[in-house]
């Protein structure tokens, strides 16, 4: 077992969904002992309709988290392109705030075209979007270290920004950094985040952690340090039926061998479940955070299973 200790969490895409359906799930999260709790950041539904509901995300955390009493939130991930980093600076302290230091700040570069197209909101090229994302950070760790910092990038400019109260979260809230670019993401992870989200198998978590630790050395930092966090489908299921169903789906979906994506998700009995997170935690993870979709009827007695039967293995 890794030195520090195992996390669980649960993202709630806020699509598809009524309010108090969402509500009523992110109370359960709160009840079972989650450790975290996620919105995602969207303005239409991702891998379904695109014409069906869709909360904004960084609102419905905040009415969310009103209804939680210990659980951490956040964003996975914030979109980068979609909002003013002196704003967001100003939004996430304020949110840590009303949330008494429990925001956890998941960010990334930003990735669905069609969601910008549609709100004409300007999408470069990755590379101009992870530039973007690195003076973002800059911008953000001043304004909650700061008084009243300036910066001159050559995306982005402050002067003398103010962004009072500072976090409760003292230097600031943890910041989390989604994305598996090799190259240049787990360099941003490296230089800026003390979490990084990714996806994949044990095998694609332990050569990126690897590839971060070679980012870590050039930048002079610990990557021991750094929370290594998968977003992952979780079945708990004594139906070998439903469980060939999902492994299945995640072949098509990702292209993949059906060997192979079953790697992908995490499906099967207790003892099963808990043998892949353990694969996962072997790989260098450190914190497990379950991927739902709506309707979540659907998905939530595999989640209270998952907190019953499985999390304690790990306590």
């Amino acid at each position: 077992m890794p030195s520090r200790p195992i996390r669980f969490g649960v993202q709630t895409g806020p699509q598809n969904v009524t309010w108090d359906e969402l509500a009523a799930l992110w109370k359960e999260i709160d009840a079972l002992g989650y450790d975290t709790a996620w919105t995602f950041d969207h303005f239409i539904p991702i891998f379904t309709d695109p014409n069906g509901p869709c909360f904004e995300g960084w609102v419905a955390l905040a009415a969310l988290a009103a209804q939680t009493k210990r659980v951490r939130v956040g964003t996975l991930v914030t979109g980068n392109t979609y909002r003013n980093p002196a704003i967001l600076a100003n939004m996430a302290a304020t949110l840590d705030h009303a949330t008494g230091g429990r925001l956890e700040f998941g960010i990334g570069a930003a990735w669905f075209e069609p969601e910008h197209n549609a709100y004409d909101v300007p999408f470069p090229p990755i590379g101009t979007r992870l530039s973007m994302l690195d003076e973002s950070l800059r911008i953000i760790k001043a304004m909650w270290t700061e008084k009243a910092p300036s910066f001159e990038g050559k995306h982005y400019r402050i002067h003398e920004a103010l962004c009072e109260p500072k976090p409760v979260q003292k230097p600031h809230p943890p910041i989390l950094i989604g994305g598996g670019g090799e190259k240049k993401t787990l360099r941003l992870v490296a230089r800026h985040a003390q979490m990084w989200n990714g996806f994949g198998s044990p095998e694609v978590f332990r050569r990126k952690i690897g590839i971060l630790a070679d980012h870590c050395r050039a930048e002079g930092t610990d990557v021991d340090a750094i929370e290594k966090s998968v977003l992952i489908g979780i079945t708990v299921t004594d139906d070998r039926e439903t469980v060939r169903r999902i492994v299945s789906r995640e072949s098509k979906r990702r292209g993949l061998p059906e060997e192979e994506a079953r790697r992908w998700v995490l499906a099967g009995n207790p003892g099963e479940v808990a043998a892949q997170v353990q694969e996962f935690v072997d790989a260098g993870v450190t914190h497990v955070i379950a991927m739902t979709f709506a309707p979540y009827r659907d998905q939530i007695e595999s989640l209270r299973r998952f907190a019953r039967e499985v999390i304690p293995r790990f306590r």
